[in-house]
């Protein structure tokens, strides 16, 4: 008798698990399971190809500062320095900074982070996106129908470029799509469980982003209550009904069950972070911006929100949603349409049954969602300038508050298309003779038309991915000074730089007002401010920052040209050391260059409590000058400067040396030299200054980045010593 090996029982154990898998899965769910999985590796191709350094929608920043305070625990930043290290989108309260946003979105991402990395995460939601949109389509019409859905999901090219951002529509979109499935199979099969996971997403969806959850499943809440009615089944606490009525109130109830509590824990939220359970964070943040019409305000950016402007701006959105951001476009659009009248021919013939209902639930978001967006101010804000073309957010990234009408706009294109091959080989069944192969024709012709349909979606998601290349490409060289010390990595996964490495803090520019991540979403500050590298605002608190983190290194991310990633002009940008500097005194000493074109030279030195003035020899080609700072002032002198004198200091000041070199009666330039300063009794505190030429007043360039014009430079040291 021979003996059994150990791989005998686990090749059994195999077999039985795949024997268990064909029985539940036949070829129309093994295609939906493949196209989820080619979703999930478009999504990490396109999040670490097409944007490693993220979009140009700063949210994205946003909802992964956000997953990293998660992924400590907590719901606010502390940071060290009140000002420096504000993020942008989150809001100053009592208890520290939150952000804007629900935490759903940010939870998923780090989710995604605590399995090994950001991209994992938009994998997972995309393939449920499609394999859900492909799903919902085989339990409303059949298993070609899902299967084409999800393909052309998969090939929309809004989906496309959403597989690859951490923004919050993808996100919401899978939760809803595993509603509108579970809800619907439950209705065909009575299952309570169903019903139950039904409730459950979209109570999350509605955590994540209300009014689109609302959006989304109101044609469903209206199934509901219907069907809740005509069939009696609201008597069941009342009174004796039937089984089936009792089974579908015991349905209802677990679907609005844990919608409701969804509701509930958003407004439980919103108690913790805003102290009132009524108030969102975005309202807390900008309290109007929000729904309705009237004057909308989201900081500086303001409008009058009529309904004119918002039948205007939606009528564009969806022109532009329908022509370029679905799957082969406008020939996509018509299969939907086409797809529409199909459903609508079939259920007039038949009659009305419960899975016509269920359809016209599906169709309703087609109403909803659109409608529902003419009371949002947003879909305003993401076309730019109503009269120029290839403005605002949507060029880039398309019309993204309608995300989830690519669902219903699939499956109905779907079913067209299926009904087409259907029609097609019918007819040429009935029209060939028995020695002709109709079925292998039929093929062919399919075949050939499934080839144009690539070609035309292909075409139609290439502008779309060829824009924003080049805005990568530009953000590339932004961040090369970053990459070039090993600051970055695909995806960001790493946050806070390497912890081996020399710890810094690296001041960056204001470039779009006093926040972090606005626009330099690809370096971000670990939730505890104690990372090896840290970025602060370049603004009047450095000192503090610098006097917060006595232990890192300080440097000064600078860069020339307009930073402006759509204009096809890339920024130089580099990393400058900057020095702490202490004592009794501390001392500027400055060389800047006079061209041989000067015919003046001017010199002014100040700050908020004085400012003296000196002029200099223009026939000098190298100008040098010294600003000692020390007793609460600073005291200006240089060879050959003529007036120079001194003023008074404030105890904590930015002090500014300006020198005008004028090369005509009204032509010439300016050097800035930049550096904060603290006075006490304990002696001066500074760091070494900034340095730019400016062509014209207020516009001004590092000096020594990029090609300057002969004879121009500016160097300069500052040292401590005494007050002697």
């Amino acid at each position: 008798m021979s003996e059994r090996s150990p791989d005998d029982g686990v090749r059994r154990a195999l077999s039985r698990v795949v024997d268990a898998a064909r029985d539940r899965l036949d070829r129309g769910w093994l295609a939906i399971l493949v196209l989820g999985a080619i979703a999930a590796v478009v999504s990490v191709v396109v999040a670490t190809r097409l944007f490693p350094y993220h979009s140009l929608n700063h949210d994205e920043g946003v909802y992964l500062q956000q997953a990293e305070l998660l992924r400590a625990g907590r719901l606010f930043l502390r940071p060290p320095v009140e000002g420096s290290y504000r993020p942008w989108f989150f809001v100053d309260g009592p208890q520290g900074l939150y952000s804007k946003y629900a935490p759903v979105t940010a939870a998923v991402f780090a989710l995604g982070r605590t399995l090994g990395a950001y991209p994992l995460a938009l994998a997972g939601v995309s393939a449920t996106v499609v394999a859900g949109t492909a799903a919902v389509g085989r339990e409303l019409f059949d298993a070609r129908v899902g299967v084409l859905a999800g393909a052309l999901v998969l090939a929309s090219p809004l989906f496309l470029l959403h597989s690859g951002t951490y923004l919050p529509y993808a996100v919401t979109a899978a939760f809803e799509v595993t509603f509108a499935y579970a809800y619907l199979r439950a209705e065909r099969t009575g299952s309570r469980r169903l019903a139950t996971v039904a409730g459950a997403a979209v109570g999350v969806a509605f955590l994540a982003r209300p009014y689109t959850a609302v959006l989304f499943a109101a044609p469903f809440i209206g199934h509901a209550c219907v069907s809740l009615a005509r069939s009696g089944a609201w008597r069941a606490p009342f009174t004796q009904v039937d089984e089936a009525a009792r089974a579908l109130f015991a349905r209802r109830l677990a679907t609005a069950g844990l919608g409701v509590l969804g509701v509930a824990v958003a407004l439980g939220y919103n108690a913790v972070v805003t102290g009132d359970p009524l108030v969102f964070p975005y309202q807390a943040f900008a309290p109007e911006d929000g729904i309705g019409f009237g004057h909308r305000q989201l900081l500086a950016h303001e409008t009058q929100y009529t309904v004119e402007l918002a039948l205007e701006a939606n009528s564009r959105v969806l022109a532009t949603l329908f022509s370029d951001w679905v799957a082969m476009g406008v020939v996509g659009t018509a299969l939907a349409v086409a797809g529409v009248a199909a459903s609508v021919g079939v259920a007039r013939r038949r009659g009305p049954t419960p899975q016509s209902w269920r359809r016209v639930a599906l169709g309703g978001m087609l109403l909803t969602i659109p409608a529902g967006n003419v009371a949002f101010w947003g879909n305003y804000n993401i076309l730019g300038a109503l009269d120029v073309a290839n403005d605002g957010l949507i060029y880039h990234l398309g019309p993204y508050y309608h995300y989830d009408l690519l669902i219903p706009t699939a499956i109905f294109g779907a079913v067209a298309a299926v009904w087409g091959a259907d029609r097609l080989n019918a007819l040429l069944d009935s029209r060939l003779s028995d020695d002709l192969p109709a079925g292998r024709i039929a093929v062919v012709l399919l075949v050939i038309t499934a080839g144009i349909g690539g070609a035309v979606a292909a075409d139609t998601a290439a502008g779309p991915i060829q824009r924003n290349a080049a805005v990568s490409d530009e953000l590339e060289a932004a961040y090369a000074p970053f990459e070039a010390q090993g600051g970055l990595s695909a995806g960001n996964a790493v946050i806070g730089g390497d912890r081996t490495a020399e710890p810094t803090v690296t001041f960056l520019p204001t470039v779009y007002g006093p926040w972090l991540n606005h626009p330099f979403q690809a370096v971000r500050n670990d939730p505890d401010f104690d990372g090896a590298s840290l970025y602060a605002l370049a603004d009047n608190r450095e000192l503090d920052v610098a006097a917060a983190h006595p232990n890192h290194s300080l440097r000064r991310y600078v860069y020339r040209g307009a930073w402006n990633p759509v204009d096809g002009e890339a920024v130089t940008a580099e990393l400058r050391p900057v020095q702490r500097v202490s004592g009794e005194s501390v001392r500027l000493d400055a060389s800047v260059g006079v061209p041989g074109n000067a015919e003046s030279v001017s010199i002014r030195a100040g700050g908020d409590a004085g400012q003296t003035y000196a002029t200099a020899n223009a026939s000098e080609r190298a100008l040098t000058l010294s600003l000692v700072v020390a007793d609460g002032e600073a005291r200006l002198s240089g060879s050959g400067l003529s007036g120079a004198g001194s003023f008074a200091v404030a105890d904590r000041d930015e002090l500014t040396v300006t020198v005008f070199v004028s090369t005509g009666p009204s032509s010439g330039f300016s050097y800035e030299l930049v550096f904060p300063v603290e006075t006490g009794p304990d002696g001066v505190r500074a760091l070494s200054p900034t340095r730019e030429r400016c062509p014209v007043p207020d516009r001004c360039v590092p000096a020594g980045l990029g090609p300057s014009p002969p004879g121009t430079f500016a160097n300069t040291t500052l040292v401590s010593g005494s007050a002697e």
